[in-house]
């Protein structure tokens, strides 16, 4: 599967990537590195067309000034690009993340390896970060957890490792399914299970989980919150980011009366929500 990077070159950086990252989350680009004069966006070739480009919002806004180049990215580059880019990130002075080819570093509490490859999740980006922290601040002893777009795999294996009974990772991308694999295999985290789907692997099933992570984007969130309800035990804890701060009204609201607010945390104005649903639903 060929990919397309584009990368953009923004001014001022700070202000113009914040907006424009935005924008493209809502897009079906996967993959995004900083660079030190804007951002680097990776999409499967077939989902791109340059239209999307042409008709992004922050074009046409006076005070940025915005300009990209396109390529075209076989498979084989690929590890070779995140191999120049990669770097490990400590999360909350306890939690390494690092790919198999640094060295381990002794000094931190938990440190999870990664073969860095097409699929989103490294802790670089500003929600897998907000996830890992709060799962870090959790009781895992003994629970089901569904992590739904897992990406690289980094939070089913950080809750196996903080002693979760099992995991059920779920994503649509063949990339991903394929990376989670690996990964599972060089932290030696039995206990995940593996699904190449989308939210339909849940539908109609009997699964129930005590927590759901969901570390996806808005609309994504959005359209499956129903999903969540379903599939999680009264009192069981939702985790979800993936999105802006502004955004978190949005999602508070579909979860209504049926959740708790446990904790909301940001990162660069990204956020995370911790929700827990209710045993029963409260009084109208």
């Amino acid at each position: 599967m060929n990919y397309i990077e584009v990368e953009f070159t923004l001014e001022p950086l700070i202000e113009a990537r914040e907006v424009l990252m935005a924008e493209l989350s809502e897009l079906p680009f996967e993959s995004f590195l900083d660079t030190e004069t804007g951002l680097k966006a990776f999409i499967r070739e077939k989902d791109f067309s340059e239209s999307m480009l042409e008709n992004l919002l922050i074009t046409t806004l006076r005070e940025f000034k915005v300009s990209y180049l396109i390529a075209h990215i076989p498979n084989h580059n690929w590890n070779e690009e995140w191999e120049k880019n990669f770097q490990p990130i400590v999360v909350a002075g306890h939690l390494r993340i690092r790919a198999v080819f640094h060295e381990p570093d002794l000094q931190v509490d938990h440190e999870i390896i990664i073969q860095p490859q097409m699929s989103f999740g490294t802790g670089h980006h500003a929600t897998t970060y907000l996830m890992c922290e709060e799962i870090m601040n959790m009781n895992w002893d003994g629970k089901l957890v569904l992590d739904m777009g897992s990406g690289t795999g980094i939070l089913a294996i950080l809750a196996m490792r903080l002693g979760a009974k099992t995991v059920d990772a779920i994503d649509i991308d063949e990339w991903s399914v394929n990376n989670i694999s690996e990964n599972i295999e060089l932290n030696n985290t039995k206990g995940i299970s593996i699904f190449h789907n989308d939210i339909n692997e849940l539908k109609n099933s009997p699964r129930v989980f005590d927590v759901v992570l969901a570390n996806i984007n808005r609309n994504v969130l959005l359209a499956d919150f129903a999903v969540y309800i379903q599939s999680l035990k009264p009192g069981g804890d939702l985790l979800l980011s993936g999105f802006y701060n502004d955004d978190s009204e949005m999602l508070l609201a579909k979860a209504g009366s049926e959740f708790a607010l446990v904790s909301k945390i940001l990162r660069d104005d990204w956020c995370m929500l911790h929700l827990r649903k209710l045993h029963s639903k409260s009084p109208t």
